[in-house]
């Protein structure tokens, strides 16, 4: 009696040739993640969403340091006329710019040095008194405000005894707000007509100096951040989910967010998609770890990350869902087979 199963299944040394589901398991599981390969220079950092104030017109904008203060509304003065008491008190200059000196009257005094306005209370006494020394001294310092708006940690009016700088002004502000979040640009809003863009980075890490302006009273300071679309970690990564994206974010940076990829992660086969180019290109995490970092590689927003699982974490996966039926099935048919013959 011969066998009676199909003699394509039989190899001639007797043993049973693997069926055709077990080449299609053994296809999946060596499956691969398709990329291309990243090319020189790879994903560069993509240019600032608006120019920065070119440096002849910025140091155009700059307030001189030296600039003498000029005296404002809500300013608390001491007018002193020497041996006139009666004369003599501190006052708080009015929203009209102006005090009231005995004898005298209202003086506009509004827009003075301290000297100016000594000077014109000195005059307006002279047509009464003889003689007369007059000083003016300022007490509170309240006109000479900068206002200071956006990503920072205390938004306001912040007010300055002298001419502050740039980053005088954000200090009092309370410095910047820390996290993930894009902030490239500092805009110096001046009057009605003119603004300035300064290159927020290169200002607060100090590579240039010369953007830390001086700044004039009334000057609006904005501090906005960049409306960017998130980026997107998946696959084998603690933490698999959208992220904040910020300028200059890399792929180490992005991974570390989502908490490091898990054990049964495939690091050195990442797929990064840039839908906004129809890209998509494979990332080695070993590459970027290395003594010498090879992948030149700058996220952008909507940029997705894909950690892949790894071979042998696929093995287990299906070894484990296989049930005892499925390891008695798989043992029988791995059994050579026998002719007998009568």
């Amino acid at each position: 009696m011969t066998d009676s199963r199909s003699p394509a299944l039989t190899s001639a040394c007797g043993r049973r040739r693997p069926t055709a589901p077990a080449w299609i398991l053994l296809l999946l599981l060596l499956g691969c993640s398709g990329g291309e390969e990243l090319p020189a220079p790879g994903f560069v950092e993509p240019p600032p969403p608006r120019p920065f104030t070119k440096a002849d017109l910025l140091k155009e904008f700059d307030a001189a340091s030296a600039v003498p203060y000029y005296l404002g509304d809500g300013d608390q003065v001491t007018v002193q006329v020497w041996e006139k008491p009666e004369l003599s008190g501190t006052q708080v200059i009015g929203p009209d710019g102006a005090i009231t000196v005995p004898v005298v009257g209202t003086l506009h005094i509004s827009g003075l040095t301290r000297e100016d306005a000594a000077e014109t209370v000195r005059k307006s006494l002279a047509r009464f008194y003889t003689g007369v020394a007059v000083t003016v001294r300022v007490e509170q310092y309240v006109s000479n405000r900068v206002t200071v708006v956006g990503r920072v940690k205390l938004p306001g009016v912040i007010r300055f005894e002298k001419s502050p700088s740039l980053l005088e002004a954000i200090a009092r502000a309370g410095g910047l707000l820390e996290g993930p979040v894009n902030l490239t640009h500092c805009a110096v809003i001046r009057g009605r007509d003119r603004m300035a863009w300064i290159d927020l980075k290169s200002l607060s890490d100090g590579r240039d100096p010369s953007l830390n302006v001086h700044l004039k009273a009334d000057d609006l300071i904005l501090i906005p951040e960049d409306g960017d679309l998130p980026i997107y970690v998946l696959g084998q990564v603690q933490k698999p989910g959208a992220y904040r994206w910020t300028r200059g974010m890399s792929v180490l940076e992005a991974i570390s967010q989502a908490g490091g990829p898990t054990r049964d992660s495939l690091p050195s086969n990442i797929l990064l998609v840039r839908p906004s180019l129809n890209r998509r290109v494979v990332v080695s995490l070993n590459d970027i770890l290395g003594p010498v970092n090879t992948s030149n590689v700058a996220l952008e927003g909507g940029d997705i990350l894909y950690v892949p699982t790894n071979l042998l974490a696929d093995i287990g996966y299906v070894l484990e869902k296989l049930n005892p039926y499925s390891w008695y099935f798989a043992y029988q048919t791995s059994q050579p087979t026998t002719t007998t013959t009568r």
